[in-house]
């Protein structure tokens, strides 16, 4: 029995240390897998987000880099770069002239010495140098020790999105950091669209008589200073005949003229006196006055009816062959330099409009927001009594430059904003994703993996949203494109590799 129990105790012991001797073969013969250390880099004009294998003296790394205009997120194409792996004074270089696709270059480089090193692209594209540094880079010894260290360094992100770089490159794409400025009370309301009344003229007849329209008018025809729109003309009339007025004018204006010369070389050649000649010359030259004011606006067919300045066509009160009376309404003509945006808050507003700052008004013709520094407005001015017909609001009147986005009589939304010292965390609204009464943006944690993050806002200026919590000013933010990363996760069929070529 004895011997039994001894026989079990040494099998026992054995086994362990079989086990024991098995389990640090296994480790020392583990697989790590493919460890990729990622770096991402901006400068003023790119964007650099760079894969590559550990660094070990005497192995050759591979280096997938890809490159971004930051101006409108495509992706770099036509140019040589050049990647230095600095370690003190030993430097390995390598030139590529062609990349793999848009974008993405590859580079294989094999270090010489360990230690601190540092990464360095020389971009040079259409004549621009620009240089970008990826520092804190360090080349191991061995590669047992580069591949723990990088997996050490290796972030699990379970709940995030993978969005490639090419993926992004071929939509609508954007990403920056949020905004830390200013943002005080936001007023919205709505607000109507006219033409400024300095720019608007409303013509009339000057003459009794029938229409014949010069060129075919509609509302909205565009018209130049001094072109010909209609005549009046009242032949077949028997009182007020302008024409017969016209030519009785004419007359006595070519008879003063051939007067005055006749006279003015009988006077030459001293004939007659100077006092018979002075007499001619103001005859003529009051004749001259009279026809040349009647020339401005008639003929011998009518009155010719012309607008003041260039603009549109507005309320055309006349027909072709219509008869009227000295006086009538024909149409109005609007000027297309500025327009008078009026808006109406409540009355608890008063109080902060005379601190406006700006006001941002969209659109319903191309669905933008514009403020009123893009638009060259001002105040025009505020109102200092209660419009009760508007149900006992406030008007406020602005002038803006009339660039064809805003029409005359429309209907906008305003966002009245008024000056603060508060200074607040701003997202562009096209960062906003709704769902159910629920706001969220995607968060960068690296320029192809996103988190979905909730966020409190606040106020809105139309173009901006003001942040209460979620985000920090130091996280970077898909500001475009944020809806198409979301159904990216949908699908939950991408690979974070996806497109890349290794």
């Amino acid at each position: 029995m004895k011997h039994s129990i001894l026989y079990v105790l040494i099998m026992i012991i054995t086994i362990t240390a079989c086990n024991k001797k098995e389990s640090i073969t296994e480790e020392q013969n583990h697989d790590h897998g493919e460890i990729k250390l990622q770096f991402t880099v901006y400068t003023d004009q790119f964007e650099l987000f760079a894969e590559t294998d550990p660094f070990v003296k005497g192995q050759p790394a591979n280096i997938l880099a890809h490159f971004t205009n930051l101006k409108d997120f495509t992706p770099l194409s036509d140019a040589e770069i050049t990647v230095h792996l600095k370690t003190g004074e030993n430097v390995v270089s390598q030139t590529i002239n062609n990349n793999l696709k848009p974008g993405i270059f590859g580079f294989n480089l094999t270090p010489e010495a360990h230690g601190a090193a540092q990464l360095v692209f020389d971009i040079n594209t259409k004549g621009m140098n620009q240089q970008i540094s990826v520092n804190n880079i360090v080349i191991y010894n061995d590669e047992h020790t580069a591949v723990h260290i990088a997996e050490k360094k290796h972030k699990e992100h379970l709940n995030a999105i993978a969005f490639t770089k090419e993926q992004s490159w071929k939509i609508n794409f954007k990403t920056q950091y949020p905004d830390f400025k200013s943002f005080g009370k936001i007023i919205k309301t709505s607000a109507q669209v006219y033409s400024n009344p300095d720019s608007e003229r409303l013509i009339t007849a000057k003459t009794n008589g029938t229409i014949h329209l010069l060129k075919e008018i509609f509302d909205g025809s565009e018209v130049k200073k001094g072109e010909s729109i209609l005549s009046i003309s009242p032949n077949g009339l028997a009182e007020n005949n302008v024409n017969v007025r016209y030519i009785e004018v004419k007359n006595n204006y070519e008879l003063a003229k051939s007067d005055f010369e006749r006279k003015e070389a009988l006077a030459q050649k001293q004939i007659i006196s100077e006092k018979e000649l002075e007499n001619a010359k103001r005859e003529f030259e009051n004749a001259k006055a009279v026809f040349d004011n009647l020339k401005k606006n008639f003929s011998s067919d009518g009155q010719i009816v012309s607008s003041d300045f260039s603009g549109f066509i507005k309320n055309i009160d006349v027909k072709n062959g219509q008869y009227v009376e000295a006086g009538e309404q024909l149409f109005s003509v609007i000027g297309n330099n500025n327009l008078v945006i009026k808006a109406e808050v409540q009355q608890k507003y008063y109080a902060h409009l005379g601190n406006v700052e700006s006001a941002i008004f969209k659109s319903i013709i191309n669905n933008k927001s514009l403020t009123l520094e893009e638009l060259n407005g001002r105040v025009l001015s505020v109102g200092k009594s209660i419009d009760n017909e508007t149900g006992y609001l406030v008007p406020i009147n602005f002038q803006i430059d009339n660039n064809d986005s805003f029409l005359p009589g429309s209907y906008i939304d305003a966002y009245i904003k008024i000056k603060s010292d508060k200074q607040s965390l701003l997202i562009p609204n096209t960062a906003i994703i709704e769902e159910q009464g629920i706001y969220y943006v995607m968060v960068q944690i690296n320029p192809e993996l996103f988190e979905k993050r909730e966020v409190q806002l606040g106020q809105t200026d139309g173009v901006d949203s003001e942040v209460l919590s979620g985000i920090n000013q130091n996280e970077r933010i898909v500001a475009e494109g944020a809806i198409i990363v979301k159904l990216a996760a949908v699908t939950n069929s991408l690979d974070p590799h996806a497109g890349h070529v290794h």
